[in-house]
């Protein structure tokens, strides 16, 4: 008889076994071997085995406790403008979660693709790897993506300043929503990530899952919103909808020096030429609490003049990452 070797046991050859198991034994026995030949992986310190995330259930009867909805949105484009260009993919995952950021149960999901009125360019197929195929014909359910959209207290979008001007150019519904950006308003360096681009997140958390599908990739958000620890003290969703309910303020250095942009432009600045509606200007946005101490650097550093008075603009998560 033919012997086999076990690359997880001890090194010694044994027999194979005599009796043929019944299904469902041999699927239990399967997980468990699985399960072992991970841990034997990582307890040698020379593997790191990633995980395939796997979406959450939807609830029949959402749990009591999580009074509030959120929702987290992805869209695939064909391009960067959203004055332009066109949504031909997007998924929505609703779920609920209650004041102190503790995430509940899976409500409700929507994905689905739009023909755009041009031929999705080449780039964009390479990047999503959507084709004209996939789309043609098709059309977004409008009425099903509201209906997840309506009862939302917050919507969460992994780089909400491009997602949510596609949405809303999409659909009024979005606009009159609170908004919250995953990239920029959680501290992921302090979580002890590196990166903040989703498919790093997924991965350093120990999965791995099938990006650029818009829904696949909000459930991918989703579990990594849910990530957490005692060191962390709070899951990241938590830190995330508690900066939502803070103001921030806008600051446009109208008239400041020309010399002075490479200054602004290392400290943060960005350049708005004013067709979009803000003034031309360098502007930045800060945290309420880090508004004098931002003055004082533009009195001191930028114009020099103790009485300058920069144009502001209060935000709130309703106003923020718009257009």
């Amino acid at each position: 008889m033919k012997q086999q070797f076990d690359l997880f046991g001890t090194g010694e050859a044994r027999e194979p076994e005599a009796k043929a198991q019944s299904p469902s034994t041999h699927d239990v026995r399967g997980i468990a071997d699985e399960i072992e030949m991970v841990r034997r992986l990582e307890e040698t310190g020379r593997y790191r085995v990633l995980r395939k995330l796997q979406p959450r259930a939807i609830a029949d009867t959402p749990r009591s406790g999580f009074p509030l909805r959120g929702i987290i949105v992805d869209t695939e484009t064909t391009g960067l403008n959203a004055r332009k260009d066109e949504i031909i993919e997007i998924g929505i995952v609703a779920f609920s979660f209650d004041e102190a950021g503790n995430i509940g149960d899976v409500t409700g999901v929507y994905g689905g693709r739009q023909q755009p009125s041009i031929a999705i360019p080449a780039d964009i197929t390479r990047l999503t790897g959507i084709t004209d195929a996939m789309v043609a014909g098709q059309k977004i359910d409008v009425a099903q993506m509201k209906a997840l959209i309506e009862p939302a207290d917050l919507i969460i979008a992994h780089n909400a300043g491009f997602d949510r001007p596609f949405c809303e150019t999409f659909s009024s519904a979005f606009a009159p929503k609170a908004w919250a950006c995953s990239v920029s308003e959680i501290d992921w360096s302090a979580r002890g990530f590196e990166g903040t681009k989703l498919g790093y997140l997924i991965g350093q958390a120990g999965y791995f899952h099938d990006g650029h599908r818009a829904v696949d990739d909000c459930f991918a958000l989703l579990e990594i919103l849910a990530q957490g620890g005692p060191e962390q003290g709070n899951i990241p969703f938590a830190e995330l909808f508690a900066a939502s309910q803070r103001s921030r303020v806008r600051i446009f250095a109208e008239h400041s020096p020309f010399e002075m942009k490479d200054h602004l432009k290392a400290r943060g600045y960005r350049w708005s030429d004013g067709s979009d509606g803000r003034p031309k200007s360098w502007w930045v946005e800060v945290a309420d609490d880090m508004l004098d101490e931002e003055l004082r650097y533009l009195r001191a550093e930028i114009y020099r003049w103790p009485d300058a008075d920069p144009a502001l603009k209060r935000l709130t998560a309703l106003e923020r990452f718009k257009a």
